[in-house]
C-alpha cells in the first residue's frame, strides 16, 4: 500500500513539474484611481487581434493587481473598466512579459447602464444573516461537494448527517429545496464533483420567504455560461479508504440569446466500511450492573449511484422566462451488510455466553425531483414568479437477518420486505416590489401535499419455511397539507438596513395504520416572523441583531408506527404521537476593522424531535425511538479573523464556544443534561507559482466534547489537505487530497442517565487518500454567473433504517 501511494504522489509531482515548463507570455499590472487608491474588482478584458475578437476576462484582486498569462507572441487590445470610471484600452504588441505597473482610471459625471464584473471574490464573506464562502478557483473545486461543506466555516458534517453546529441544515442548490433523504443526500454531495459551485451560503436567518422549517439554511451556488457560447467538463477521481472508490461525472453548460442549459452527471461505485464497538450496561433494580454486553459491530455499504441534474432557462423575450430544474438520483445496486459478534459477561466481568447477529439488506430507490418556474418582470422593475415543484420517491429494501443465539436458546432467522412511495406537489407564487429610498416588499403564497404509501412485511424462518409474522407487519399511509402566506418588508437608508418578514402556516395531517386501524391526525396553525437590523457605526465597524422562529415537522418514517429490527435486540420504532418543534433564534454580532467578526447567540426548542436509543433492562432490547423532549436551549459566542496576508494566501479562523441544555421526564424521572463545547476551524488557501496555477488548501477543525440527544460525544480533530495544478493551459487539473491526516476523527459517544447506561466507539472510514482528473473544453474561457429562484420544498423523507 506504502508502495502504492508513493507512487501515486510521484506521478502527481512529476505532472506539476512538467506543467511548469509550459509558460508562455503575460500582461500584469496594478488599477488605481485618481488618488492612488487601488481598485479591487475592476473588470480586465483582452481582445485579440485587430478584429477585437474576445479572448479572456478577469478582474483586479483587493489589492488592485490583476495578471493574464499563458498568452502567445501577437497584437492584443486591452481593456480596463470600472462602475463610474473612464474607460482605459491600449493597443499591446506582445513579444515577451508586459508589466503596465499603474493603470490610473479618471472619473466620469454620468453613470454606464450596465457593466459586466467578472470577479474572483475573497474567500470568506459576512452579511448579517449569513455567511458566504467563495470556492472559485480554490483547490477544494477539485474535490467533491460534501468536502467543500466539511471546510465551510460553521458546518459540521456527521455519520449522522449535516448540521450548523447542533442545529439539523437544509440543503438547497440554488435556491432549491433538496428532497432527498439523509442517506441519500450524502451520497449526492460525496459524488457530486465540486467543480461547478461557485460559493456555499450558511444562512442563519432565512428570510420569510423560505419556508417555515428551514430553521437553518445551506445554499449551494452552482455556476452558469455569463455569455453565448458552450463549455462543457469531464472529471474522475479515485479514493483509497478501507476500499476503493470511483468516480466520473461530465458537465455541459450552453448559452444563446434564448436559452440557458447546464446538465450534471456522474456515477459513483464505492464500497465504505464502518466498525463499531459497543458496550451496553444492563442494570437492575437499584441501577447496579447487572450483565455487560459488548458488541464488535462491522458495517459495509456497496453503492452504485447515478446522479442527473439539469438547469434550463428559456428567454421568452426580455420580460418573461421560463425554467425548468431537475435534480434526480437512482440507486439500482445497493448492498448493506452487518456483521455482529455479541459477548456478554455478568457484573465482575465473567464470561457468560455469546451470540452473533448478520443482516443483509438490498435497496433499490429513485428519488426524482422537478421544478417548472415562469417569471415575468413588469415596467415598473417589480416581478411575479410562479414555482410548480413534484418529487417522486421509491424506495424497497429486502432484508435478511440470521442470529445464532447463545446455547440456551433457539437460534432465529427471519426477512422482511419494506416499500415506500412518496409524491411531493406543491405550488409557489412570489412578488417582489422595489420601492422608492431603497425599499423593497415581497410577498407570497405557496400550497403544498405530501402523499406517503408505505407497507413493511416480515416472514420468519422456521424449518426453513417462511412464516408471516402479523404482529411486525403493517400499512401505513400519510397526508400532509401545508398552506402559507408571507410578506416580507426592507428598507436602507444612511448608516442603517432593516429587514421584517412573517410567514404563517397551516398544516393538516393524517397518518392511517392500516394494520392496527388506528389514525393520527393534527392540525395546528402557526406565526413565523423574523427581524434583522444593521447599523454601520463606521467604516470599519458595523453592529447588527436578528431573529428567527421556524418549525421542525416529524419526518414521515418517524410518525410510521412500523417496527424494524436491525437484529432481535435492537430496533427501531416509529412514534404517531410526535409533534412539531419549534425554534426561537436569536443574534446580536459586530464587524470590526475589516477582518473580526463577534456574534452572540441563543436558540430554544420546544419539543425537540431527538432519536434516542433507549435500552430495556428486563428484555435486553435497544430501541431507537424517536421523542419529543420538553426543552433544548442553546447559547455560545462565536469569534471570526479573515484576512489576506498576501495577495495569493487567504487565512481563516473561526473559534465558537456555546452550551446545551437538554430536559425531558422520561416516566422513570426527569432529566436535565447540559455541556459546553468549542467548535474551531482554521483554514488556509494558498496559490503558487507565477500564474497561481498551484492552489493549495488545508483545513484543520476541532469538534470537542458536546452533547447530542442525551449522548455525550468525545472530542474530534477533522483535517483535510488539497492540492490542485493546472496543467494543458489551464483547460485540464489535477488534484490530491488527504483526509483526516492525524487520525483523531473517530470518536467515543456515552449515555448516562437514569436506567440508560452505554458507551460506544464510531470509527468511520473517513481516512481517505483522493487523486483527481478533469479536463475543460469548449469556451473555456468564460467565467460564470449565477441566475436561481426561490423555490422551497421537502426534505423530511427518511429511510425504513
Amino acid at each position: 500500500m506504502i508502495i502504492y501511494l508513493r507512487s501515486l504522489f510521484c506521478t502527481f509531482l512529476f505532472a506539476i513539474s512538467l506543467s511548469t515548463y509550459a509558460q508562455d507570455f503575460s500582461i500584469s499590472g496594478k488599477v488605481v484611481d485618481v488618488n492612488n487608491d487601488a481598485i479591487e474588482l475592476a473588470n480586465i478584458i483582452l481582445f485579440q487581434g485587430e478584429e477585437k475578437e474576445f479572448l479572456i476576462g478577469t478582474s483586479t484582486d483587493d489589492k488592485g493587481f490583476f495578471n493574464l498569462d499563458n498568452l502567445e507572441e501577437g497584437t492584443y487590445y486591452l481593456k480596463v473598466s470600472f462602475i463610474g470610471l473612464e474607460e482605459f484600452e491600449q493597443k499591446v504588441v506582445l513579444t515577451g512579459n508586459l508589466d503596465f505597473k499603474s493603470i490610473i482610471l479618471k472619473e466620469i459625471p454620468e453613470n454606464l447602464d450596465e457593466v459586466t464584473i467578472v470577479a474572483k471574490k475573497p474567500t470568506i464573506t459576512r452579511k448579517p444573516d449569513r455567511l458566504v464562502f467563495n470556492v472559485e478557483n480554490t483547490a477544494l473545486t477539485e474535490g467533491s461537494t460534501l468536502g467543500v461543506l466539511r471546510n465551510t466555516p460553521g458546518i459540521i458534517v456527521s455519520d449522522g448527517g449535516i448540521n450548523i453546529k447542533s442545529a439539523p441544515a437544509a440543503i438547497y442548490i440554488n435556491n432549491k429545496r433538496v428532497q432527498l433523504t439523509s442517506d441519500e443526500l450524502m451520497q449526492l454531495l460525496e459524488s457530486a464533483p465540486a467543480n461547478s459551485i461557485k460559493s456555499v451560503e450558511v444562512i442563519t436567518n432565512p428570510p420569510a420567504s423560505y419556508d417555515a422549517d428551514s430553521g437553518s439554511v445551506i445554499n449551494i451556488i452552482m455556476s452558469k455560461n455569463l455569455v453565448t457560447g458552450y463549455r462543457g467538463s469531464v472529471q474522475t477521481n479515485y479514493t483509497q479508504g478501507v476500499f476503493p472508490r470511483y468516480n466520473a461525472g461530465t458537465s455541459h453548460y450552453f448559452k444563446n440569446d434564448k436559452i440557458n442549459v447546464n446538465v450534471n452527471y456522474s456515477y459513483t461505485n464505492q464500497k465504505i466500511n464502518r466498525d463499531q464497538d459497543d458496550r451496553v450496561n444492563y442494570l437492575d433494580m437499584s441501577n447496579e450492573i447487572d450483565e455487560i454486553w459488548n458488541s464488535n459491530v462491522n458495517r459495509n455499504t456497496w453503492t452504485e449511484t447515478h446522479n442527473l441534474n439539469l438547469n434550463l432557462d428559456y428567454f421568452i423575450d426580455e420580460r418573461n422566462t421560463l425554467s425548468l430544474t431537475s435534480t434526480g438520483l437512482y440507486t439500482p445496486y445497493f448492498k448493506y451488510k452487518i456483521d455482529n459478534n455479541t459477548n456478554i459477561f455478568d457484573a465482575d466481568n465473567n464470561f457468560l455466553s455469546s451470540f452473533t447477529a448478520d443482516n443483509l439488506s438490498r435497496d433499490n430507490k429513485f428519488n426524482i425531483g422537478t421544478d417548472f418556474v415562469y417569471k415575468h418582470d413588469f415596467k415598473n422593475a417589480s416581478s411575479l414568479t410562479f414555482n410548480a415543484h413534484h418529487t417522486a420517491y421509491d424506495y424497497e429494501r429486502d432484508q435478511k437477518v440470521f442470529q445464532d443465539e447463545p446455547i440456551d436458546a433457539n437460534d432465529s432467522q427471519f426477512k422482511t420486505i419494506a416499500n415506500q412511495d412518496t409524491q411531493i406537489l406543491t405550488g409557489k407564487l412570489d412578488y417582489i416590489l422595489p420601492l422608492k429610498n431603497s425599499s423593497s416588499f415581497s410577498a407570497g403564497l405557496k400550497f403544498s401535499n405530501v402523499n406517503t404509501d408505505s407497507d413493511i412485511s416480515r416472514f420468519d424462518i422456521i424449518n426453513g419455511e417462511e412464516v408471516l409474522n402479523s404482529n411486525n407487519t403493517d400499512a401505513f399511509v400519510y397526508d400532509e397539507n401545508v398552506f402559507a402566506a408571507y410578506s416580507n418588508f426592507s428598507k436602507s437608508w444612511d448608516k442603517w438596513e432593516v429587514n421584517f418578514g412573517l410567514r404563517v402556516e397551516q398544516t393538516n395531517i393524517e397518518g392511517k395504520s392500516i394494520s392496527l386501524n388506528e389514525t393520527n391526525k393534527q392540525d395546528y396553525f402557526n406565526w413565523f416572523p423574523n427581524a434583522s437590523v444593521t447599523h454601520n457605526v463606521s467604516d470599519n465597524m458595523s453592529a447588527y441583531a436578528n431573529y428567527k422562529r421556524s418549525i421542525t415537522r416529524p419526518s414521515y418514517t418517524n410518525l410510521n408506527p412500523f417496527t424494524f429490527f436491525l437484529n432481535e435486540n435492537t430496533l427501531v420504532l416509529g412514534n404517531p404521537n410526535l409533534v412539531p418543534t419549534y425554534r426561537d433564534h436569536y443574534v446580536i454580532g459586530t464587524n470590526f476593522l475589516e477582518h473580526f467578526t463577534v456574534e452572540a447567540y441563543y436558540m430554544n426548542y420546544d419539543g425537540n424531535i431527538a432519536e434516542l436509543p433507549r435500552q430495556n433492562n428486563e428484555t435486553n432490547i435497544i430501541s431507537y425511538t424517536p421523542t419529543n423532549l420538553d426543552k433544548k436551549t442553546e447559547y455560545g459566542f462565536d469569534f471570526s479573523f479573515d484576512y489576506y496576508p498576501t495577495n495569493t494566501w487567504n487565512l481563516y479562523f473561526v473559534t465558537s464556544f456555546y452550551n446545551i441544555t437538554e430536559e425531558s421526564n422520561f416516566g422513570e424521572g426527569f432529566v436535565k443534561q447540559d455541556q459546553w463545547s468549542n467548535y474551531s476551524l482554521i483554514n488556509n488557501n494558498l496559490s503558487l507559482l507565477h500564474d497561481r496555477s498551484l492552489n493549495i488548501n488545508l483545513a484543520v477543525y476541532w469538534i470537542g466534547k458536546n452533547l447530542q440527544q442525551f449522548q455525550v460525544i468525545e472530542d474530534r480533530l477533522a483535517s483535510e489537505l488539497s492540492v490542485s495544478k493546472s496543467i494543458l493551459k489551464r483547460k485540464g487539473n489535477i488534484s490530491l487530497s488527504i483526509s483526516d491526516l492525524f487520525n483523531d476523527q473517530d470518536f467515543y459517544s456515552s449515555t448516562r442517565y437514569l436506567n440508560q447506561s452505554s458507551k460506544t466507539f464510531i470509527d468511520l472510514d473517513n481516512r481517505l487518500i483522493k487523486l483527481g482528473f478533469s479536463y475543460k473544453f469548449g469556451n473555456t474561457k468564460l467565467n460564470t454567473n449565477e441566475r436561481s429562484t426561490s423555490e422551497e420544498g421537502r426534505d423530511r423523507l427518511k429511510d425504513l433504517n
